[in-house]
């Protein structure tokens, strides 16, 4: 290694952030037109080791800008300012259908960013290091504060903003895989909205009886929320993924407890057994069952579990009551669940019921099932335990990386504007203005 390779600088800015907050990653110093490998490494909580990689040639400065350089090959290709991120993949040799999921909140994802001299693939440990250095990546801003709940057997977590409060609250609802999610509610948080993760599948209440929740459970949820001296009880919103949807969706159009400001439905359907619990619910895909495909890998395919959208109102939830805005996500590739085809039903519903002004859509193509936060690597299908049949397979998401990334970062800012124009905003319950983005 010359002299000039030694004096290669490498920064990122800012190298301590949210996780939903981009970084400048700068190369200076190097050769004019050198051919140069920005790698990323990032070791999970599990023990699992995942990389993104992006091939540059400095300009005649020496530098290499990722934020406004073109990548011409690696990971991921063109300019794409986070790639180092949304592109990361397990290392080769690692076990088949790894997902990424921060676990605890209130650790930091350490991603090492790296510099080598050269156009390199493979073998990283091998090749010339130029430069290094460490970013940490936050669900969780200075001052959130992050509170177990379990009180009146609900299996849970509040995150409070920093501040004295009171705050807008959120119900975050994940789908069928169960546990205590935590990490979007804390991202939430991170912005200002008083947000409480539930656990309503592998909860203690489960665990202790055998027995599946009842639409109580999530009224109790509510409730707490509704009461707690931080947050502004006639400001609440839900926020459901994939099953997370179901119950949202029900819990909006037909509790007399749940009274929400808005709601945001991401990959989920309005069809299930609508007088029914989320026993009625699981047993419908269950029953269903015998229509899960599998792809010429072996993955499981269960978007046809309800699909025709039947015509049978008991197993529609009525949208057309709907008194709330409610913002749909879906992505046009999702291999999991029926979710655009029953967007565009739920449209037609409230078009025919007189509130289809409350309603708004977000389609994205080639994006999968798993529209999470931005910058979380995409996982086009990974193993996934079914709750309904106890069994561990390898689940077929859908979606293109890039186009899926994009729809990661474009979503998350329209449900933060979702959120603020009718959790913070004097709402008149008119059409959003996410139309004119």
């Amino acid at each position: 290694m010359d002299r000039k390779q030694c004096c290669v600088k490498l920064s990122v800015q800012p190298s301590r952030g949210l996780m939903d907050e981009k970084f400048v990653v700068l190369v200076q110093s190097a050769l004019p037109s050198q051919q140069l490998t920005v790698h990323a490494f990032h070791e999970c909580e599990d023990g699992h080791s995942w990389q993104a990689f992006g091939h540059y040639t400095a300009d005649a400065a020496g530098t290499v800008n990722v934020s406004e350089d073109c990548s011409f090959g690696g990971s991921y290709s063109g300019v794409e300012p986070m790639g180092l991120l949304w592109s990361l993949e397990p290392v080769p040799g690692s076990k088949p259908g790894l997902r990424m999921r921060k676990k605890n909140v209130q650790t930091p994802m350490v991603v090492t960013i790296s510099v080598y001299q050269g156009h390199h693939t493979a073998g990283f440990v091998d090749q010339v290091l130029l430069a290094s250095v460490m970013v940490e990546r936050w669900y969780m801003a200075p001052g959130v504060r992050r509170i177990p709940v379990t009180e009146d057997r609900l299996t849970a977590t509040l995150f409070l903003p920093p501040g004295p409060g009171p705050f807008p609250g959120l119900l975050d609802l994940w789908g069928g895989g169960g546990q205590l999610v935590e990490y979007r509610a804390a991202l939430l948080a991170s912005h200002g909205i008083g947000s409480l993760a539930l656990d309503y599948l592998t909860c203690k209440f489960t665990l202790d009886t055998g027995k599946t929740v009842e639409n109580e459970y999530f009224e109790t949820a509510y409730r707490y929320l509704q009461k707690h001296p931080q947050i502004i009880g006639s400001r609440i919103s839900m926020l459901g993924l994939s099953l997370g949807t179901s119950i949202t969706l029900k819990m909006t159009v037909y509790s007399e407890v749940v009274k929400l400001r808005c709601a945001v439905c991401i990959s989920g359907s309005h069809v299930q057994p609508v007088d029914g619990s989320l026993k009625e619910i699981l047993g419908l895909f269950k029953n269903n069952s015998d229509k899960t495909r599998f792809s010429d890998k072996n993955e499981a395919i269960w978007r046809d579990l309800l699909l025709p959208i039947p015509s049978d109102p008991s197993l529609k939830v009525d949208v057309g009551r709907l008194q709330c805005p409610l913002l749909l996500v879906v992505g046009e590739d999702d291999q999991n669940w029926c979710a655009n085809e029953s967007a565009m039903d739920m449209r037609e519903m409230m078009e025919r019921a007189g509130n289809s002004h409350l309603l708004t859509i977000l389609s994205y193509p080639n994006a999968g099932h798993l529209i999470e936060p931005p910058y979380m690597p995409h996982a086009r299908a990974s193993s996934f335990k079914t709750v309904v049949a106890h069994q561990k397979l390898i689940a077929l998401w859908g979606g293109q990386t890039p186009e899926h990334s994009l729809a990661q970062e474009d979503s998350w800012r329209k449900v933060l504007i979702f959120l603020r124009e009718n959790l913070y905003g004097d709402t008149n319950h008119g059409a959003s203005s996410l139309s004119h983005l």
